[in-house]
């Protein structure tokens, strides 16, 4: 399968970005992903679920048979065009826009999974904030709190109100990122919290292992997803990529079988890991 390679054309969005002026744009498994029943009758939550890894997920989850509440920030197209492929695979799909970085609004999608699905069996907590600077004195207090709060404070939000109405079998899946182990200096807030998401995954795998709860992660390596053109200089997004052996970005179809593997209750014995989806670059 051909995948494209960098160089790329300049190109420069606000942020959170938007899939649709993407160029080249991603491939979410739309046309190449087939399902197998693996997650039929299981009803998930995934945040950030509109665009990038999130409709990936939402993709291969609903055609393996999963019903699905979709949070994102404020991507309206995005969020509708990810529901349209949802229900093309003749599953459930509740949109729900807001912000994560509060409590209440976590605790309200929980609700609303309750409340729409009828429980919850999967939390893919994917959504995240990053932003680029070449100084540290260039972070302003206000990027650093809130870069904390959508990428780790969240996932406690959310893991917490989830957790009650989860029964034995259910799976916890957090993204987090190469650069847990390789930070980035630019990306200074954003390779802390993905540091923090990987040791939260781990503990939790140990706090919940009573309850027949999995946790897991996954840490990507460079992935094409609005991200990137919204939160890089362009002289990166031209190269983006480039630095692992595969000489290329993963798109976000190269993760959807990581994260239907974690969900699936016969990988019953896998908790605790992080899987590595890097193209190459090896994380240890």
């Amino acid at each position: 399968m051909h995948h494209p390679q960098p160089p790329f054309p300049a190109q420069k969005q606000p942020m959170p970005g938007i899939t649709a002026a993407m160029d080249p744009v991603p491939d979410h498994g739309e046309t190449s992903y087939r399902g197998s029943g693996r997650l039929k009758g299981r009803k998930a939550i995934i945040t950030g679920g509109d665009s990038g890894i999130g409709r990936a997920v939402a993709i291969a989850y609903a055609r393996e048979g999963a019903d699905l509440l979709i949070s994102y920030l404020n991507e309206e197209e995005d969020a509708k065009e990810t529901r349209r492929y949802v229900e093309d695979a003749g599953r459930k799909a509740v949109l729900v826009p807001g912000d994560i970085k509060t409590s209440a609004h976590c605790r309200a999608l929980v609700d609303k999974a309750v409340a729409e699905l009828g429980g919850i069996d999967i939390l893919v907590n994917n959504a995240a904030h990053q932003a680029s600077f070449k100084s540290i004195e260039d972070i302003s207090d206000e990027e650093w709190d809130l870069t904390f709060r959508v990428n780790i404070h969240a996932m406690f939000y959310l893991t917490k109100a989830a957790v009650p109405h989860m029964k034995p079998g259910s799976a916890i899946i957090n993204t987090a990122s190469i650069n847990a182990d390789v930070p980035n200096p630019t990306l200074l807030a954003y390779a802390t919290t993905k540091g923090a998401i990987q040791n939260f995954t781990a503990g939790l795998a140990q706090l919940l292992a009573e309850k027949g709860i999995r946790a897991n992660a996954i840490a990507p390596g460079p992935i094409w997803t609005p991200l990137i053109p919204s939160t890089l200089p362009e002289d990166a997004v031209s190269k983006f990529g480039k630095q692992v052996p595969m000489k290329r970005p993963g798109q976000p179809a190269e993760l959807a079988t990581a994260y239907v593997m974690l969900a699936d209750p016969l990988s019953s014995y896998v908790s605790g890991a992080t899987i590595a989806v890097t193209g190459g670059k090896p994380i240890l």
